[in-house]
């Protein structure tokens, strides 16, 4: 099955981006070249912001890892073709 770019978030308040090509399974997720958002602006617009449009220059996004599996998952939001563009440029504004 081809991975989907998926945006993931957490009980724990976790906002993550990474590709998926299995859902959720026990309320958790692994998800491939993932990345996390640390911060995100006010002009995102809220955590479906970074799924519908990605994030912007003002975001803090972390470094991408080859996989990462999530526990306690509370979402899984698919990501448009636009804000994995953004998200693959992996901003952090200074």
């Amino acid at each position: 099955m081809k991975e989907q770019a998926v945006l993931v978030t957490t009980v724990h308040r976790g906002v993550f981006f990474g590709y998926a090509s299995v859902g959720v399974k026990d309320k958790s997720i692994t998800i491939s070249n993932a990345r996390n958002c640390v911060y995100w602006s006010a002009d995102v617009k809220g955590f479906l912001g970074l799924a519908a449009n990605g994030p912007s220059s003002s975001c803090k996004i972390g470094p991408k890892v080859p996989k990462l599996t999530l526990t306690d998952v509370t979402s899984v939001s698919e990501v448009t073709a636009e804000a994995t563009e953004k998200w693959e440029k992996s901003p952090w504004a200074l």
